[in-house]
């Protein structure tokens, strides 16, 4: 890997200044839906009615068969009217119509959201500011890319932009459900502004960015309501192949009726339909949909946009995950872990020094560093009542301290230390530059503490790595998940958190290029590439990753720039949206392998039924002993429309991603729903034919 230097801001205790801590959210992008919520259920009824336009239905091969062979049943019931006719049809019509409602359930919860996110938005005038600086106040929606408009105390910004001049704090809780607002400024990587959100102290100039009915919520309500939705690669597949099981089984049922006839048994036409239905894989044709919506559902509940399912997929299949150091694997701010005596001194007086020189340190480096020394030795905070000054940290200096009493007390880079006690006529002691290379080589941070003319030790400054990132890390390892660190760290330092963190492996002194080589080296490998990030000079890399997720905070260009936006710019979240991807694939392959497997069943419980009268030797397949052809036939039906109704909830919800290898995921998913599969249509089916018996319907 390639190694340059770091050119991260200092500060004030003399180390990277530390990012401001991500918001937590505090619910989704519009809160979560249960299940049974009464208005997503009113709103799945009234849709499964509308899908049933054979325009809609035929995007569905499968169910457009169910539906054409609904009618055809139909006809034949009302030509010749039966209990037995009727019944399949009404039962084949409820496949059709639960297949609806499957995927209306997941449409539903996205269109709930968006109902939400459209009661937050706002028609608003803008103050738009013409070539001559004067303010005019014209409509947000007759905004263009490109315009100033200035935005004050208690104005909503009109469109998304950048801010070009000065420094806000806003309430973003229309779009992250997070109550605590943040700041905005102009020149860096927290310049980006969303319309809708609202302007609470100061005032800035925001360039606008956005195009015409464009806006980031415009394409959130879209993006929720589903209503840009677009199959994937691998749902498209999938879709095909079962199309081709479906025509197979076509000429299959049909050559039934002729054989029957040889055979003596007599086949009617609501037979081999249902007989058709049965045997195509309807189960998993009528949740498809529902899946893959649900997938995009789960991340939108954890305020996570994705712009597309294809992105939800791509994390899914990703085996290389890149993972800022800093607010990701470490807490994000360093803190002060030991202090070290040199030439004679003792660890309390370079507590005590330590202590004073950070009084005014409001930092969390400096914060640590007054509370490690309460700690260790119950030196409290102290109130100064004589003459002192304090010494503010600088860019020349690297170092900032306290003059009090006649002394001078000093902490910061152990060079600007030194060379400031030689320059007060102090010696440097021997041990100095050994604790300090010890330190560094260890992944932490050291400061030296000088009183006067004595260098009295140094202080640790540690990244502190998140409690359970390692666990984490581990079971990402297990699923075939290879985790790289980026930091601009230097090598050394880059190396020991990496082994405390437990990553497989780590990019020091990292640059825009070189998060690009690294990206294009690991696809060229044959792997998909996952990484986050928030800043302009991040865009290149989240283009070209296979999954990019863009921090809210960050610039347009890098939300542009990325497939995914975190609402929350909480690093972290990276590993949660390649779990949710994981998810969808395993919630999509278990059902398929358990629809597959009910086929097989029904089979079963169909063919020696109408059969083993004229062939005996069937009787050996015929282990449901059901009552009679008829009602061995409508049991089938029932059920295979049953299932759909039974396993809606687990299309939602997701099947439960375990962090294993392949070849476990794959024996788990033929243990529990292949064999389950096989067996529930057994129980199924026979406790149907029962009640049929039992109620005397056949």
């Amino acid at each position: 890997m390639t190694d340059i230097a770091s050119t991260a801001p200092a500060s004030p205790t003399g180390g990277p200044a530390a990012a401001p801590a991500p918001a937590r959210a505090t619910r989704g992008v519009a809160g979560q839906r249960g299940l049974l919520d009464r208005e997503i259920l009113r709103y799945a009824a009234a849709e499964a009615l509308k899908k049933l336009h054979p325009k809609v239905q035929v995007k569905n091969p499968v169910m457009f068969v169910v539906l054409v062979g609904t009618v055809v049943t139909f006809i034949e019931s009302v030509a010749h009217p039966g209990l037995f006719d009727w019944s399949i049809t009404a039962w084949l019509f409820l496949t059709v119509l639960f297949a609806n409602f499957a995927e209306s359930m997941a449409e539903g919860r996205g269109r709930a959201q968006a109902d939400t996110l459209r009661r937050m938005r706002s028609e608003t005038e803008a103050r738009r500011l013409g070539p001559d600086g004067a303010e005019g106040r014209v409509a947000a929606s007759e905004l263009q890319r490109g315009d100033l408009v200035v935005c004050e105390t208690g104005d909503l910004i009109p469109s998304d932009g950048e801010i070009v001049e000065g420094v806000a704090s806003v309430d973003e809780s229309a779009i992250t459900g997070e109550s605590a607002p943040v700041i905005r400024e102009s020149g860096g990587d927290r310049s980006a502004v969303t319309g809708g959100t609202k302007v609470l102290s100061d005032r800035i100039v925001v360039r606008i960015t956005a195009e015409r009915g464009k806006t980031f919520m415009d394409r959130m309500i879209a993006l929720v309501e589903g209503a840009n939705r677009q199959k994937t690669p691998n749902e498209i597949a999938l879709t095909i192949l079962l199309s081709v099981l479906t025509i197979v089984f076509i000429p299959v049922v049909i050559v039934l009726q002729p054989f029957g006839h040889y055979s003596g048994v007599s086949v009617s036409v609501v037979i081999l339909v249902s007989l058709l239905v049965c045997l195509i894989p309807t189960t998993i044709g009528a949740l498809l949909s529902a899946i893959g919506i649900a997938g995009m559902d789960r991340l939108v509940q954890r305020n996570v946009l994705a712009m597309s399912g294809r992105a939800v997929e791509a994390a899914g299949d990703v085996q290389t995950l890149l993972l800022d150091k800093t607010g990701t694997i470490t807490l994000g701010n360093r803190m002060a872990s030991a202090f070290v005596p040199v030439g004679g001194a003792t660890e309390e007086g370079v507590a005590d020094a330590a202590q004073l020189a950070s009084l005014a340190d409001e930092t969390p480096e400096g914060r640590s560093i007054v509370v490690l020394a309460k700690e260790r030795f119950n030196i409290r905070e102290r109130e100064l009542t004589g003459t002192h000054q304090f010494v503010p940290f600088s860019a020349t200096t690297r170092m900032s301290g306290l003059d009090v009493d006649g002394r001078q007390i000093r902490k910061g880079a152990a060079e600007a230390v030194r060379r400031w006690v030689t320059e007060h006529g102090g010696a440097v002691p021997e041990d100095l530059d050994a604790i300090v290379d010890r330190i560094a080589r260890q992944g932490s941070t050291p400061l030296v503490v000088a009183d006067g003319r004595q260098v009295l030790g140094v202080i640790e400054l540690k990244d502190v790595v998140k409690t359970g990132i390692r666990e984490r890390f581990s079971e990402m390892r297990a699923a075939g998940i290879r985790t790289v660190m980026i930091t601009g760290d230097n090598p050394l330092t880059a190396a020991a958190i990496a082994q405390e963190a437990g990553v497989d492996d780590f990019l020091a002194e990292a640059t825009p290029e070189t998060k690009l080589g690294l990206i294009r080296a690991e696809q060229e490998g044959g792997r998909l590439v996952a990484m986050t990030g928030d800043g302009t000079n991040d865009a290149p890399a989240l283009a070209q990753a296979d999954v990019g997720v863009a921090m809210n905070t960050g610039t347009t260009a890098a939300k542009e720039a990325g497939n995914m936006v975190d609402l929350d710019s909480n690093p972290t979240k990276l590993i949660t949206i390649v779990e949710i991807g994981k998810q969808l694939l395993i919630t999509r392959g278990s059902l398929t392998t358990f629809s597959i497997a009910n086929d097989v069943a029904k089979y079963f419980a169909i063919i020696p039924a109408l059969f083993v009268a004229t062939y005996p030797q069937l009787n050996a397949l015929n282990v449901m002993k059901l009552h009679s052809p008829q009602s061995a036939v409508l049991a089938a039906v029932i059920f295979n429309a049953l299932v759909i109704v039974a396993l809606i909830p687990l299309a939602l919800r997701g099947v439960k991603w375990r962090p294993s290898g392949a070849q476990a995921i794959l024996r788990r998913n033929v243990w529990i729903y292949g064999v389950g599969g096989i067996a529930v249509p057994f129980i199924g089916i026979k406790l149907i034919d029962l009640f049929l018996t039992a109620v005397h319907w056949y």
